[in-house]
C-alpha cells in the first residue's frame, strides 16, 4: 500500500514539472513570437560591428555594401533610420582609424610590407597618412632592412619597384649600386648606374670602379653558368606491362648566389601538387648526366604564371638579374639558354615574333621563334644586350617553331610573394571582362565574390582601378588592369571606378586557381556561357520542350565569336560539361534559326577553365 502511495506521489509530482515546464515553454515562445523579426539591415551591421576592430578593411567593405543598398540616410525619413545612419558613419570613422593605427604599429615592428599593403587600403579611401609615410618610403625601408638581412634578390626587386612609385636619391642609389657590384649581378648594377645618373649629381661622384663594372657585358658563356637543367624523378610508371622511368626535364636559372632558381610551375607541380598521389624528387645538376645531382626543393609557385622559385645548397656562380623589365620589341634578336631533352648547355637563338599573346590566366606572354624543345622549360631568354626578357614556358608540338616565354617583368612582380614560400596569393575582384570598342566591361559577376556582395551589374564598363585609368589600347585593356591589381595583397581595399561615375571600394579576395571552375559550382551554366564562351544569354519566351535563350550579345574574339554566333540567334544548351583534368570546359549548343524555312545545327564550343579575362 505504501508503494502504491509513493508511486502515485511520483506521478503527481511528475505531472507538475512537467505541466510548470510547459507552461515556462509556452511563455517563450509567446514571447518569441511577440519578438519583432530582426531587418536585413539589422543584421548587417551587427557584421559591420564585429569586423570594425576585427578586419577593419573588410567593415569598410561592408560598409560600402550597406550604403548601396540602404542608401547614406544622410536625409532619413523617421528616427530609426537617423540612428542607423549615424552609427554607420561612426563604423566607418572607427575603421578608418583602426587601419591607421595598424599602419603605425606595422612602422614600430618594423614589418614594412604590412605597412606598404596599409597605405595602399588608405590611399584606396582618398586618405594619405602623409605623417608616417607614403607606400614608396615603407618598400624602400624593407630594400635596405632585406639587404642587411642578406636578401639580395627581395632588397633589389624592393628598390626599383619604391623607385617606381618615387624616384631613388642619389644617395640611395649609390647604396644598392655598390651591394649589385658586391653581389656581381652586372645588369642590377647598370640599372642602378642608371638612376643615380638621372639624380643629375656630379659624374666623379660614382667611383669608377663601380662605373666600369656597370657598364660591361657578361658573354653567353659567362651566362651558361648560371642556367641548370632540372630533373623530377617521379619514379616509374607501367606502359603496356613494361616498367619506364617516369622523369620530367626542364631548365631553371640562378636569380641569387644563395641558391635560388627560377623554373616553371608544370616541371616541379608533382612536388607541390596535393592532388599527385605518387613518388617525386626533384634536384638539380650543373653538367651533363654524369655529373652530380644537387637535391632541391620548392620555396613558392604561382601557378596562374606556370612559374615556380626553388632552392639548391649550391652557390651560384652567375646570377641573373631580374630589375630590367625589358619589353622587346618585335624583330629584336633573342637568345634561349636550357637543356632540350637533357643536352644541358643549350643555346639558340631568334627574334621576338609577337607580343601580347594571351595564354595564361593573368597577362600577356611573348612569342619567340628560338628553337626550344621539352626540357628547355624554365630556362632564361636574354637579348643581345645580355638583359633577361622572359622565361621559356611552352610550345606547341605540333607547331614547330611556335614557342613562348612569360615577360620578365611579370617574373619581377611576381617573385615576393613567391619568396614568401608556398603558393602565391593574389588578389580577386570576382568579374571577368569584354574588350569592346567602349572599354573593359564587365560581362559575368560570380557568386560568392567581392563583386558579388557588392552587386556590380554585369554591363558596365571599368574606368580606373586605385585611380589608375586602364590602356585603352585595343587588346591591351584587361592585362592593363590585372597590371594594376596583380602587386597587391589579397584582403587589400580597392577603389574600383566605373564609367557611369560609380566609386566603390571592395576588399579583394583570395583568387582560386581556377575561378571559372568555382564559379561553375555556384552558378547556372547558361550564365557560365558569358565568361567561358561568349555569349551573354536572355531567356527567350518561345515555348520549347527545353529550355530556349536569345543570344543579346557575342563577346569579340570569344569563342562564340569565331564560331559565327549572332545577335538574337535562338539557342538551346543541350550540354554542359567540366574536364577539370584538362582544363577545359564544353558545350553544345543548339542553333535554331530561320531563312529558307527551318534550319537547326549543333555547335560544340570549348574554352579553357583559365581564362584570362578574369579579374
Amino acid at each position: 500500500m505504501k508503494v502504491m502511495k509513493k508511486a502515485r506521489l511520483f506521478f503527481l509530482t511528475g505531472l507538475f514539472l512537467a505541466a510548470l515546464f510547459t507552461s515556462c515553454a509556452s511563455s517563450d515562445s509567446a514571447e518569441k513570437r511577440l519578438t519583432p523579426p530582426r531587418s536585413a539591415g539589422s543584421v548587417r551591421l551587427k557584421d559591420i560591428d564585429r569586423y570594425v576592430s576585427e578586419n577593419p578593411a573588410r567593415a569598410i567593405h561592408l560598409i560600402g555594401i550597406y550604403e548601396r543598398i540602404y542608401g547614406k540616410t544622410e536625409t532619413p525619413e523617421n528616427e530609426n533610420e537617423n540612428d542607423d545612419g549615424e552609427k554607420v558613419k561612426n563604423y566607418k570613422t572607427e575603421a578608418v582609424e583602426n587601419l591607421r593605427l595598424a599602419q603605425i604599429k606595422a612602422i614600430e615592428e618594423k614589418k614594412w610590407d604590412d605597412a606598404a599593403s596599409l597605405a595602399r587600403s588608405l590611399s584606396s579611401l582618398g586618405i594619405t597618412v602623409e605623417n608616417t609615410g607614403m607606400e614608396a618610403d615603407f618598400i624602400l625601408a624593407g630594400a635596405k632592412q632585406q639587404l642587411t638581412d642578406g636578401n639580395n634578390l627581395g632588397a633589389f626587386l624592393a628598390a626599383v619597384r619604391s623607385h617606381q612609385q618615387k624616384p631613388l636619391g642619389f644617395d640611395d642609389a649609390l647604396y644598392f649600386l655598390q651591394h649589385a657590384v658586391e653581389a656581381k649581378q652586372r645588369r642590377t648594377a647598370a640599372y642602378f648606374l642608371a638612376v643615380a645618373e638621372e639624380t643629375k649629381a656630379p659624374a666623379d661622384q660614382i667611383p669608377s670602379d663601380l662605373r666600369s663594372f656597370a657598364l660591361g657585358r657578361d658573354s653567353a658563356a659567362e651566362m651558361i653558368k648560371g642556367v641548370a637543367t632540372v630533373v623530377v624523378d617521379r619514379g616509374i610508371r607501367i606502359e603496356r606491362g613494361m616498367g619506364i622511368p617516369d622523369r620530367v626535364l626542364g631548365s631553371a636559372f640562378f636569380v641569387d648566389a644563395s641558391g635560388l632558381l627560377i623554373t616553371n610551375y608544370h616541371v616541379i607541380s608533382s612536388e607541390v601538387d596535393p592532388a599527385y598521389e605518387g613518388y617525386s624528387r626533384m634536384y638539380i645538376r650543373m653538367g651533363d648526366a654524369a655529373s652530380a645531382r644537387i637535391p632541391a626543393k620548392v620555396i613558392g609557385w604561382d601557378k596562374t604564371l606556370d612559374l615556380a622559385l626553388i632552392k639548391a645548397e649550391i652557390k651560384a656562380e652567375y646570377v641573373f638579374s631580374v630589375v630590367d623589365r625589358i619589353i622587346p620589341p618585335v624583330g629584336d634578336t633573342v637568345i634561349a639558354i636550357g637543356s632540350p631533352g637533357g643536352l644541358e648547355k643549350t643555346v639558340t637563338s631568334g627574334i621576338v615574333s609577337a607580343l601580347g599573346r594571351r595564354f595564361l590566366p593573368i597577362g600577356d606572354v611573348i612569342q619567340i621563334d628560338a628553337a626550344v624543345n621539352h626540357g628547355n622549360s624554365g630556362g632564361p631568354v636574354v637579348d643581345t644586350s645580355g638583359r633577361l626578357v622572359g622565361i621559356v614556358f611552352a610550345g606547341i608540338e605540333q607547331f614547330q617553331g611556335l614557342n613562348f616565354a612569360v615577360p620578365a617583368e611579370r617574373l619581377a612582380a611576381a617573385l615576393p610573394a613567391m619568396i614568401a614560400g608556398g603558393r602565391a596569393a593574389r588578389p580577386w575582384l570576382g568579374f571577368s571582362l569584354g574588350e569592346s570598342p567602349q572599354g573593359a566591361e564587365i560581362v559575368y559577376v560570380a557568386p560568392s565574390t567581392p563583386a558579388a556582395e557588392y552587386q556590380i551589374p554585369e554591363g558596365a564598363f571599368i574606368k580606373s582601378i586605385n585611380g589608375q585609368e586602364l590602356d585603352t589600347a585595343p587588346g591591351a585593356m584587361i592585362s592593363s588592369l590585372q597590371d594594376i591589381l596583380f602587386p597587391t595583397r589579397p584582403g587589400e581595399l580597392v577603389a574600383l571606378e566605373t564609367t557611369d561615375g560609380v566609386k566603390r571600394v571592395l576588399m579583394s579576395a583570395l583568387r582560386p586557381d581556377l575561378p571559372m571552375l568555382e564559379a561553375a559550382k555556384k552558378d547556372s551554366r547558361e550564365r557560365l556561357a558569358a565568361p567561358l564562351f561568349g555569349l551573354i544569354l536572355a531567356p527567350s519566351l518561345a515555348k520549347t520542350f527545353s529550355p530556349t535563350f536569345l543570344v543579346k550579345k557575342v563577346i569579340r574574339g570569344s569563342s562564340a565569336y569565331e564560331a559565327g554566333f549572332s545577335e538574337n540567334d535562338p539557342v538551346t544548351i543541350r550540354g554542359f560539361r567540366i574536364e577539370e583534368k584538362d582544363g577545359y570546359a564544353l558545350m553544345e549548343i543548339n542553333v535554331k534559326k530561320r531563312r529558307m524555312g527551318y534550319l537547326e545545327t549543333t555547335m560544340q564550343l570549348a574554352a579553357m577553365l583559365e581564362t584570362p579575362d578574369t579579374l
